[in-house]
């Protein structure tokens, strides 16, 4: 009978689980937004949007359909969910949001429609860090100063103890990208003597592989170690 009772229960436990996954997922509509944002068919989610599908309905990962949409860079499918009032920093199931994504992946266009309708600057990845630090790492200089103008923190230290202007030294190539991003962040008040946790500093860490234009700039933002 025990038995009985515990197959029972953990068929209702289930059922819950389905619907409540069902009911987040939405239905057919927001099956349907979230294919057209990913496909950038901008009128398709405009449609969808005025028949009433939930614009926050997420899919099995998390994803809104404007993270759906920003992940592809689909620009105009973006502007009409951002502008019909998708949450531009909802996360999905691994920390990144539209904001965020944008900011780390280079899509200027998209980082500044959600900069314009509400984005959290102080938001952080699953590693800890602001849509600044990644932006810095892989060099996208445009993005960088964007996320400088908009007054993101240079000074935030993610879970490795860096800040951006560490990533823009110690995983880039040292190449012209990288040392405009260096040279930037630098005039935005960016401390030069934030070391990491083994007590490195970014002069230190340029030098030692040879960045001579970063090393230059770091030396003359005055008495770096």
């Amino acid at each position: 009978m025990r038995l009985e009772h515990l197959n029972v229960f953990f068929a209702f436990l289930l059922a819950m689980m389905t619907s409540i996954t069902a009911s987040a997922e939405g239905g057919v509509l927001e099956s349907q937004l979230r294919d057209a944002a990913d496909n950038g068919d901008a009128a398709r989610v405009r449609s969808l949007l005025e028949q009433g599908a939930n614009r926050e309905a997420r899919d099995k990962l998390g994803r809104t359909p404007l993270l759906l949409a920003t992940h592809r860079n689909q620009v105009e499918a973006a502007r009409v969910l951002i502008e019909a009032g998708a949450d531009v920093n909802a996360k999905d199931n691994i920390d990144d949001s539209p904001y965020l994504y944008a900011g780390a992946r280079g899509f200027n266009q998209i980082l500044r429609l959600t900069l314009a309708h509400g984005a959290d600057l102080k938001s952080t990845n699953r590693y800890g860090g602001t849509a600044l630090i990644p932006a810095a790492e892989r060099g996208h200089v445009d993005n960088v100063r964007t996320l400088i103008d908009a007054g993101v923190d240079v000074n935030h230290l993610n879970r490795l103890h860096w800040t951006a202007l560490m990533e823009a030294i110690v995983l880039s190539d040292g190449g012209p990208r990288h040392v405009e991003i260096v040279e930037m962040l630098v005039k935005a008040g960016a401390d030069v003597n934030i070391a990491d946790k083994d007590g490195v500093t970014p002069l230190a860490h340029a030098r030692e592989r040879g960045y001579t234009a970063m090393v230059k700039i770091l030396e003359a933002a005055g008495n770096p170690r």
